[in-house]
């Protein structure tokens, strides 16, 4: 295991050797050679008794030192890395870095159920892991529900995922626009709780947007979601294509919103499929 490997040694150097244990004891000190009991009772050594003693003690400590490792700082490459050490500088946004997903991101872009899709973020943001039951790495190449893409974070910025949903969960249309699928009402009404986290209201929707972008339609909403699992903000962009709908989801705290505000609607807006 990784764990003796780094603290064995620290236990054999605190261990006292047998040659010096065996030099104590066969020293010609006869003030330590032995303590007679009272009634003639075999001889006790004195010095061996005390070296156990000394032995028990070293190895508390080594024992105590090793816990205070386990519980010191984890070193830095074993940490989450900042996209900006990673991604390339977005060429059109000074200040942010590009992000393209890949087949090697997900299961459903493997699967071909998902196709590529990309937008900017700041430097200072960090990938997070997405659980394997949210990933729909179970059910693909055919899941009934939605699932989870990626997802990005900052901790004073906010955090943005992107959420896949079959397109037969909406539509019995194979390859339907967004437009065939309805308004962009009914479309948030339906992927609304996948936004929030929990629950969606009607009276949530601040605003919705109709834009195309290279022949691509794209619904963006704005959301206050006082009671959203996702945060109390939330920003989103939505698109069909091929047998799934993409959404784009940007959340923040009302701490972070006063300062993120404009930077997580850059995000946003740079969402494409």
């Amino acid at each position: 295991m990784a764990s003796s490997s780094v603290f064995s040694p620290l236990l054999r150097a605190l261990r006292p050797s047998s040659t010096s244990c065996s030099g104590r004891a066969a020293s010609g000190d006869s003030s330590g050679a032995a303590v007679v009991a009272v009634g003639g009772a075999a001889p006790r050594p004195a010095p061996l008794a005390a070296a156990v003693s000394h032995r028990r003690e070293l190895l508390l400590g080594a024992a105590l030192g090793a816990a205070a490792l386990l519980k010191a700082p984890l070193p830095a490459e074993a940490r989450e890395v900042e996209v900006g050490a990673v991604l390339p500088p977005a060429p059109s946004n000074p200040g942010f870095v590009f992000f393209r997903a890949t087949p090697k991101d997900t299961p459903a872009l493997r699967a071909g159920n998902v196709q590529p899709y990309e937008f900017i973020l700041p430097p200072s943001w960090k990938q997070t892991r997405v659980a394997n039951i949210l990933s729909g790495n179970y059910c693909q190449p055919k899941c009934a529900e939605p699932w989870v893409e990626v997802k990005f974070e900052d901790d004073k910025q906010g955090k943005v995922q992107v959420v896949a949903s079959p397109l037969i969960r909406l539509t019995n249309r194979p390859n339907a626009t967004i437009e065939d699928i309805g308004s962009p009402e009914r479309l948030i009404t339906s992927l609304g709780p996948f936004v929030t986290g929990n629950t969606f209201d009607s009276d949530e929707l601040i605003n919705t947007t109709v834009e195309k972008i290279d022949g691509q339609t794209y619904y963006s909403y704005v959301l206050d979601t006082p009671l959203a699992l996702t945060g109390s903000h939330n920003l989103a962009k939505a698109t069909a294509k091929g047998n799934t709908v993409v959404l784009f989801v940007a959340s923040a705290s009302d701490k972070q919103w006063q300062s993120s505000e404009k930077v997580l609607k850059t995000i946003v807006d740079s969402f494409k499929v």
